[in-house]
């Protein structure tokens, strides 16, 4: 369910919806979570939704990006914003207009508005491995960690 998640990621809920319902009924058919709801077997395996680890995706090939992991030739150019006047962390991307959905939901736009969000002490991790557990440290907090339904900072949906 999530390979290739930074080429496709559905941006219509209801794609969004038929994509959890995958892992819903995967957690239904353990003995333990039979009888509760979606939300809850997901606290109870401490096991985040699908809609965060497509978005958590994103953020690791970004910060790849941004830190030259990937071969120069494959990776696409995210521009940087070099106005340091504004608030957030030290990486914040440019954000460009789209005037279709083709654009808009692309990965290099998608991308942008989550990655401006985050604070500069993940942005700024030493390597991969500190910035996974600095992202999931730091989101885990957040509703939409066990919950699809609910708003993402910086995302579209």
């Amino acid at each position: 369910m999530e390979y290739a998640h930074s080429v496709w990621n559905s941006c219509s809920i209801g794609t969004i919806h038929d994509i959890e319902r995958v892992q819903k009924q995967a957690t239904k058919s353990i003995k333990q979570c039979k009888h509760m709801t979606y939300k809850d077997r997901l606290i109870y395996l401490q096991l985040p939704t699908l809609r965060y680890r497509r978005l958590r995706g994103d953020m690791i090939d970004v910060y790849k990006i941004m830190n030259n992991l990937y071969a120069v030739s494959v990776a696409p150019i995210l521009p940087r914003n070099l106005d340091t006047r504004t608030r957030g962390n030290s990486c914040k991307l440019a954000v460009g207009r789209s005037r279709l959905d083709l654009r808009k939901y692309s990965f290099c736009n998608r991308v942008i508005s989550t990655w401006n969000t985050l604070p500069n002490s993940i942005v700024t991790s030493v390597s991969l491995n500190s910035f996974k557990c600095n992202l999931d440290s730091f989101w885990k907090q957040h509703d939409f960690y066990f919950d699809y339904r609910s708003v993402i900072a910086g995302s579209y949906h």
